[in-house]
């Protein structure tokens, strides 16, 4: 039974302490995803209470931003302690807020963004602060006042990877969570209140995004933005920051392409395929969401992709054997299951559908996974992102061919390809044009720069030179 004073909320955090906010409580109910029930509660700050994060903030920087970054990452080694002491909790919480299994949710909600603040802390060390180039002392600086905009999908990693960031590079920052899955972000302050962060280097004000995000990109007093979301947001967040020259740093969404070469393991290929496709029920922006199969294997390519999905049991995500979840939210899978129909009058469905059902718990927001074959490129389902378990198989006649599909599109996060030829799957990768791509499951990692090309954003996260983009450079001439 988790502790009500984990989902309950009614304070924000600002300038070091909890608070009600300025104008009156009014509380935002956080929804179950597994069955539509009420899991907690958050506050609903306003423009007011920006305005009090932002100053405490701003009077915080100079005196954070002094410390030699050993002592910010001493902070953060606090930080992360904080969060693997509340380990178990954040991954209930997570699993029930977005979804995703509790044993997923575990291992990748809660146990990546604690590899990432310790990523943090061990590149801090990575970054050149000061270097010679002849008569000039190049310095890299804080930017300063950081707005941190996160998504409901990986609540807490988004926020780790803008929060951990920062704080390295001697931001100080102001974060407004999702209000679909906010109460991680609490648990994070929680944290860094025990770890004893000085007041005003962090602060947490929850809110409708139209209020409290539009507030914040249009501060004049927020010298960066980091937003991950939806593109269509994003943009708006992008044209209110420039009334001010704001910097901003964008997240996007994504349509990635996972490409089989004609030597490749299609087993193998498939089933990690599909896996990463399905993994968060779809709600992944790097998600490998069309498969681009030569087109004489495509017949062995859907049956090897409806195996694997069959293999993900789909149910409530706190029970043991469930494998996909629910979606987020009731809208979410309106907007999903819309996609789906439209599709189904046009395109080829081999597994699943709008009106496939499985047993799953009463008023939860289930979408049964599904996949479509034979699909024109230039097709909606094939463009749009879908944000749910949608796969789409495309099949091709020539490596041209497969890298035209895979650039294809208005996104450019992630992919993938396979091949028994190692050095020609990398000759193809590097012809994808996407921030990311994994070569025969090449593995996550963590110490990588993240993010997308095209309108999938700009800027990125994680790692040395996720420090690096919350810094300015100075040149001393002498």
């Amino acid at each position: 039974m988790l502790d009500n004073r984990l989902t309950h909320r009614s304070s924000l955090y600002i300038n070091g302490r909890w608070c009600a906010p300025e104008n009156g409580l009014v509380l935002t109910d956080v929804i179950n995803a597994a069955d539509g029930s009420v899991l907690g509660h958050v506050p609903s700050g306003g423009v007011s209470d920006i305005e009090a994060a932002v100053q405490a903030a701003r009077a915080a920087f100079e005196s954070w931003s002094n410390l030699p970054p050993s002592v910010r990452a001493d902070y953060l080694m606090k930080i992360q302690d904080g969060v693997v002491g509340r380990a178990v909790a954040l991954a209930e919480i997570i699993a029930q807020e977005v979804g995703m299994p509790l044993k997923m949710a575990s291992a990748i909600q809660v146990g990546l963004p604690v590899t990432n603040l310790g990523g943090f802390v061990r590149a801090i060390d990575e970054v050149e602060w000061e270097y010679e180039l002849g008569n000039s002392s190049i310095c890299r600086e804080a930017a300063g006042v950081v707005a941190a905009i996160t998504p409901w999908n990986y609540p807490l990693h988004q926020l780790v990877g803008k929060v951990g960031g920062a704080l390295a590079a001697g931001c100080t920052v102001v974060a407004k969570p999702a209000d679909i899955a906010p109460l991680s972000a609490f648990i994070l302050a929680d944290a860094i209140e025990e770890a004893g962060l000085p007041a005003g280097v962090f602060n947490l004000v929850s809110g409708p995004g139209r209020v409290i995000g539009d507030a914040l990109s249009g501060h004049a007093d927020v010298d960066l933005i980091s937003f991950t979301g939806s593109t269509a947001v994003g943009s708006r967040i992008a044209k209110t920051a420039a009334n001010n020259i704001t910097r901003v740093a964008l997240e996007l969404g994504g349509k990635s392409a996972s490409i089989l070469l004609d030597d490749a393991d299609l087993e193998k290929a498939v089933k990690t395929s599909v896996n990463n496709c399905f993994l968060n029920s779809g709600q992944t922006c790097s998600a490998w969401t069309r498969l681009v199969v030569p087109r004489s294997r495509q017949e062995v390519v859907i049956e090897l992709a409806i195996t694997a999905a069959k293999k993900l049991t789909l149910g409530h995500p706190m029970d043991e054997g469930t494998r996909l979840g629910p979606l987020a939210c009731a809208s979410q899978m309106a907007s999903v299951l819309k996609m789906i129909k439209a599709a189904e009058g046009s395109e080829r469905l081999v597994y699943g559908g709008s009106a496939a059902v499985a047993e799953v718990p009463e008023g939860g927001f289930y979408v049964h996974p599904t996949i479509f074959a034979d699909v024109d490129n230039k097709s909606p389902i094939a463009q749009d992102e879908v944000f749910g378990p949608v796969l789409v198989i495309i099949p091709y006649d020539s490596v041209d061919e497969a890298v035209a599909i895979a650039n294809d599109s208005a996104y450019g996060l992630a992919g993938a390809v396979w091949g028994a030829d190692q050095e020609r799957a990398v000759a193809v990768a590097k012809r994808i044009r996407t921030g990311q791509v994994d070569v025969n499951g090449g593995r996550f990692n963590p110490a990588a720069p993240f993010g997308g090309y095209k309108k999938s954003g700009y800027g990125r996260e994680f790692g040395a030179l996720g420090i690096e983009e919350f810094t300015e450079l100075k040149a001393i001439q002498q």
